[in-house]
């Protein structure tokens, strides 16, 4: 299909999300919806030491039958919520409570084998499950995450690419097209809570990484998935032809660029997050929907939580998600148009192609305009509210040279700053801010590592991207000798302490950190071969 003009491209996109809209809003209910008031009582009442527990379970019957018993019996001299909620409803199941790690067999095979444990067939349609049933098998992250995660899974996919498994590589990619063509975007995590947000838009890399993987069918991967990924697009774009400000994840800038923002639709507590969310609030100076949103958007962004978001750089109550800019979110999308750009070639959509390569450059240009930090020598985040850059650094800032967008001498500049402010004896730190958070120091997390390992090498900055590898992998693979255990995250400045903060303890499994680890020891393996 040839493109008339650009308008009618934005129009097209905006039409098909509002059909997914409609669709998904008439279809699923989450647990807050399916049980008024009983669901708060169980979160406000703590029956459960972790709040995404009770989202995640299963009723045994009807649920206006358990509620309508609720409301007889609650009242009563003698009732007990917990029993209560144990008599009708089924807890959700441990993800690999019953793996045995074998230390010796070294950390490598220990991954390998963890593909299948952590894999998930299939779901079969529950009526009021929370989960959202996906066709084909997928890999999920471990612990307290039984379900499939956005932006993880693409760190995944670069282990299960070193393993060979192509075949989960793809079933992945089309699960996700298939929640992209359902829903109109991808979920934060294939449950019905999640429908109100997205995560870090890496379908299009998913889709890169198949193409790759597929070799001579790679033009195939792309054309079958170029309606989804238009579908991702339109979500990431849908502004509704406002002019200034920001409407839903578009933010008009002064000088008539777009650039993007986390938006969560929603303007509740997170229902898996219920009792945190509601204690932040009656904390903070805002009006409680405005806090609910914020934080709701901070989770969109993956970094949940990080003083990246905070006004005051410290504390989570100022948190102030919709007012910023990211660095990382825009450099996302332009990969995306990027990546549209191409599959409207190979389609021989010559309109389309020119409108989405034009997009992407402006995009850029408009990071370097707002992002770029000469003093610094580093990106930051954009307060489109109070227009200037935020005052914090963090590794969102390497995403720009992943994606090759920027200068040589540049480059030369972060690769200083990284070494300088951010490299640790563990690897890199998410922040410079220590706030208690869990995205901010003394953590650090795979994927970060991984975008900065391989932004690094994008620019021959070999010797540097080894250390981080070096460094990284040591700390993993040391942990992994004394607990049998990867983690969901690490302390990189004090290796003999785990890392910690956020509202749950560190989880084990786990998707990403197996993914990164493996792609990085097989460049390690390769380089010393060279």
């Amino acid at each position: 299909m040839i493109f008339k003009s650009a308008s009618f491209f934005i129009v097209l996109l905006i039409l098909s999300l509002s059909a997914c809209k409609q669709k998904t809003e008439t279809k699923h209910q989450s647990p807050r919806d399916l049980f008024p008031g009983l669901f708060e009582a169980v979160q406000a009442g703590h029956v459960f030491e972790d709040s995404k527990t009770f989202t995640d379970c299963m009723p045994k019957r009807d649920p206006e039958d358990i509620l309508k018993t609720y409301q007889e019996e609650k009242n009563k001299a003698g009732f007990n919520l917990k029993a209560f909620v144990d008599k009708n409803f089924s807890l959700p199941e441990e993800v690999a409570k019953d793996y045995q790690t074998n230390i010796r067999a070294g950390v490598e095979p220990h991954i390998r084998s963890l593909w299948d444990v952590l894999t998930r067939r299939p779901d079969k349609y529950y009526q009021y499950s929370s989960l959202l049933a996906l066709p084909q098998p997928y890999v999920v992250p471990g612990g307290r995450f039984r379900e499939v995660y956005y932006w993880d899974s693409y760190f995944t996919m670069l282990g299960l690419e070193e393993s060979g498994r192509t075949d989960l590589i793809e079933s992945m990619v089309n699960n996700f097209a298939y929640l992209i063509r359902t829903y109109g975007f991808i979920p934060n995590g294939n449950r019905t809570y999640y429908l109100t947000r997205s995560q870090p838009p890496y379908f299009s890399l998913m889709v890169k990484l198949l193409m790759e993987n597929k070799k001579l069918k790679g033009d195939s991967v792309l054309k079958a998935n170029r309606d989804a990924l238009e579908r991702e697009y339109s979500f990431w774009m849908n502004n509704n032809d406002a002019k200034k400000g920001a409407n839903l994840h578009v933010v008009f800038m002064p000088d008539g660029e777009k650039l993007n923002r986390y938006f969560d639709s929603g303007d509740w507590p997170r229902e898996e997050a219920y009792s945190e969310d509601v204690a932040i609030a009656a904390n903070s100076s805002a009006s409680k929907p405005e806090v609910y949103r914020h934080l709701r958007s901070g989770a969109e962004s993956g970094w949940d939580y990080s003083s990246r978001w905070f006004s005051d750089g410290k504390t989570l109550n100022t948190i102030q998600t919709t007012d910023i800019i990211p660095v990382d979110l825009n450099a996302l999308l332009y990969h995306l148009e990027i990546m549209l750009a191409k599959a409207y070639q190979i389609g021989g959509d010559d309109k389309a192609k020119d409108f989405m390569t034009r997009s992407a450059e402006q995009r850029k240009i408009a990071i370097m305009k707002y992002c770029w930090d000469k003093e610094a020598g580093w990106f930051r985040d954009y307060n489109w509210k109070s227009e200037m850059a935020t005052s914090s650094m963090s590794l969102a800032g390497v995403y720009p040279m992943y994606f090759n967008m920027i200068a040589t001498s540049r480059a030369d500049t972060m690769a200083n700053t990284l070494q300088q402010k951010f490299l640790k004896p563990g690897g890199l730190v998410s922040t410079l801010a220590t706030t208690g958070q869990q995205w901010d120091a003394p953590n650090g997390w795979a994927p970060l590592q991984w975008m900065a390992i391989a932004g690094l090498s994008t620019y021959k900055k070999e010797e540097l991207s080894r250390e981080v590898s070096r460094r990284w992998s040591s700390l993993n693979v040391n942990v992994f000798n004394k607990t049998g255990k990867l983690m969901e995250k690490y302390n990189v400045v004090d290796t003999a302490v785990f890392a910690g903060g956020g509202e749950y303890p560190n989880q084990d499994g786990f998707g990403w950190t197996n993914g990164v680890l493996l792609k990085i020891l097989a460049r390690q393996k390769n380089q010393s071969i060279q």
